[in-house]
């Protein structure tokens, strides 16, 4: 039984083929330009695979209400080309089969927790730090959504005393993605991240407004593992930096076998930037399953 997968994300969109232990069969991946463009490549790819089920992890913020008028829309993202766009409705009527739909980041939390290191737990938090800044989170047994789902890179922050950027969220300004997503570092520091590796006073700014959202979600959410993925966290440096930051932070407030070992709980994702289009490939064999179960 085979399963389709697309991770939509901003920047490029990966599609795969995959089975329900997690092989992926094939993949490929092309550069998301306006739907019109894209979207009929995607529809082409799909239709010519034997799949019986497609899970969908899309950039948003999206509509993940199947209840709702406009579930599966894209909702109001500065990619103004697909902003209220039907993802969901486009793959529906072209193939006709069950298609499971939730949010990129969402869905590289189910991929950790069903492939990755995560899955013997009950509440996680995975941070994707990049071109944006977004939370999937994991709390009782299953992806939280609520009014929408979980946009924890536009939280507040406190800026450090040291630092005069503006910020470049088009909506906040100073939030955690506009001050700590891959284009805040480069147009604070006129360099992209890769760039400035050696460069230890830009880390530690970093890992000062990662680990106040840290710190936020583990007061708020009670996570049992912080799994972190994303471009800008290839700079391997920034954990202990983080971590450091956190049990500051914390200042001795929360006492838990989990934070008293900080390095096994804020770790970096583990399936080699996969995690996204694994939790896609559950994704559709989740909706595959209850489609099946309902009908019986």
């Amino acid at each position: 039984m085979l399963f389709g997968a697309l991770e939509a994300g901003g920047t490029k969109m990966v599609m795969a083929v995959g089975d329900e232990k997690g092989n992926i069969l094939e993949q490929k991946s092309l550069p998301t330009l306006t739907p019109e463009e894209t979207v009929p490549e995607l529809l082409s790819y799909f239709s010519k695979k034997e799949i019986c089920a497609l899970g969908i992890g899309a950039f948003g913020p999206v509509d993940v209400n199947p209840q709702s008028k406009s579930f599966g829309h894209i909702l109001d993202t500065p990619k103004l080309a697909w902003k209220n766009y039907n993802l969901y409705g486009a793959f529906q009527e072209k193939l006709g089969i069950p298609i499971g739909f939730d949010t990129d980041v969402n869905s590289s939390c189910l991929g950790e927790i069903t492939f990755g290191q995560a899955g013997n737990l009950n509440s996680v938090v995975y941070l994707t730090i990049g071109t944006g800044i977004g939370a999937g989170i994991y709390v009782n047994g299953k992806l939280l959504h609520g009014m929408l789902h979980p946009e924890g890179g536009h939280i507040m922050i406190t800026r450090h005393p040291e630092d005069s950027f503006e910020g470049c969220c088009p909506y906040h300004g100073g939030c955690l993605e506009g001050m700590a997503a891959g284009p805040a570092i480069e147009k604070r520091w006129g360099k992209r991240a890769a760039e400035l590796e050696q460069e230890s006073a830009v880390w530690e700014l970093e890992a000062y407004y990662i680990a106040q959202a840290l710190t936020n979600y583990i007061l708020i959410l009670s996570p049992e593992k912080i799994i972190l993925g994303g471009g800008v966290m290839h700079q391997k440096q920034l954990f202990p930096l983080i971590r450091e930051q956190v049990k500051k932070m914390l200042n001795g407030y929360i006492n838990t076998k989990e934070i008293s070992s900080l390095d096994q709980y804020i770790v970096p994702a583990s399936l080699k930037d996969n995690q996204g289009i694994l939790g896609c490939l559950q994704l559709a064999k989740l909706e595959y399953e209850q489609q099946v179960k309902y009908v019986q």
